[in-house]
């Protein structure tokens, strides 16, 4: 597979990412990186009352080793197409993680 850069950006306090989910999932996953730098990502949870969101922030903070609290979704809430914070970390750390846990 080619190694496409994703949208990944470093901040003061850690890094932002841009996340496109896929919710009813049959299981939780990181899917590719799309070709306008997003990262896709399956999910299980149904997008309704904010389970999909709450979803995302529990999966992302499994696949990043980081705290749940560390990481929230400031653009996106309501669609698919998200853009998500993650506090304590540098853009190179999220996109190794992120390429190490993506599906083959």
């Amino acid at each position: 597979m080619e190694s496409r850069q994703f949208r990944m950006h470093d901040g003061q306090k850690g890094a932002a990412l841009a996340i496109r989910v896929t919710p009813r999932a049959r299981h939780n996953e990181v899917v590719e990186i799309l070709n306008d730098g997003s990262v896709k990502i399956r999910l299980t949870a149904p997008p309704v009352e904010g389970k999909a969101n709450q979803a995302l922030v529990e999966f992302l903070a499994e696949v990043l080793d980081v705290p749940r609290s560390n990481i929230e979704i400031v653009a996106g809430h309501s669609g698919r197409d998200k853009l998500v914070s993650i506090l304590g970390v540098d853009a190179a750390y999220v996109q190794g993680r992120i390429l190490r846990n993506m599906s083959e």
